[in-house]
């Protein structure tokens, strides 16, 4: 069965993003995959301060839940992540917690996972800061999971969230479209189809 991990990144357990990825794990149940709900807490995270560490020793320099979701990324086939919107973007918490994961796995372990974000505000900026949340997702060859809509979700608290009926729909819609992609996967490794097999990366910046 597949696994997705499920990120909420906001300081409040069970606040908006909860209620929105809760809705999501319903659904992913109904539809036979698994999932699991990874909450960052409150404590502050550690920002990636480019040391490069990682890419000599597998693991981040500071060892806290990065590095304890990394040991286990091989368990998920895919992720979504959660976060509600501050002054436009995704949270500070968050974002720190994407780049040293994502930095310390590397493409190669990235490559080919599922992968969606989800926000929650207010009023605005959830389209801004869903854009950016992606924007970690679609340099890593990941495979990007839509909805009908983009995958935001309006309220000042989980109450509200649940009165948000389109937003609640776009939540499920999701991890349908999550689920199919999962067995798609997952019956195409059955069926021997080769992974893309892609060229050396090459890296360039524009001081000719």
């Amino acid at each position: 069965m597949a696994k997705i991990l499920l990120v909420n990144g906001s300081p409040n357990e069970k606040g908006c993003i909860y209620t929105a990825l809760s809705e999501v794990a319903e659904t992913l149940k109904k539809n036979d995959v698994d999932s699991e709900l990874l909450w960052l807490g409150k404590k502050p995270m550690q920002d990636c301060i480019a040391c490069y560490k990682c890419q000599q020793t597998g693991k981040c320099v500071f060892n806290d839940i990065v590095n304890q979701t990394a040991e286990r990324w091989d368990e998920f086939d895919g992720i979504v992540v959660g976060s509600p919107v501050y002054y436009g973007g995704p949270n500070g918490r968050l974002t720190s917690f994407l780049t040293r994961l994502f930095f310390s796995l590397g493409m190669h372990r990235l490559s080919g996972k599922i992968a969606a974000a989800v926000v929650s505000c207010r009023r605005g900026g959830s389209t801004v800061a869903f854009e950016r949340l992606n924007m970690f997702f679609q340099m890593s060859n990941m495979v990007v999971a839509t909805s009908q809509y983009w995958n935001q979700i309006h309220g000042f608290s989980a109450e509200d969230v649940r009165k948000d009926i389109e937003g609640l729909q776009i939540m499920r819609t999701l991890a349908q479209n999550i689920s199919w992609l999962a067995k798609n996967i997952e019956s195409g490794k059955k069926s021997d189809v080769e992974p893309p097999n892609y060229e050396p990366i090459t890296l360039m910046h524009f001081i000719r």
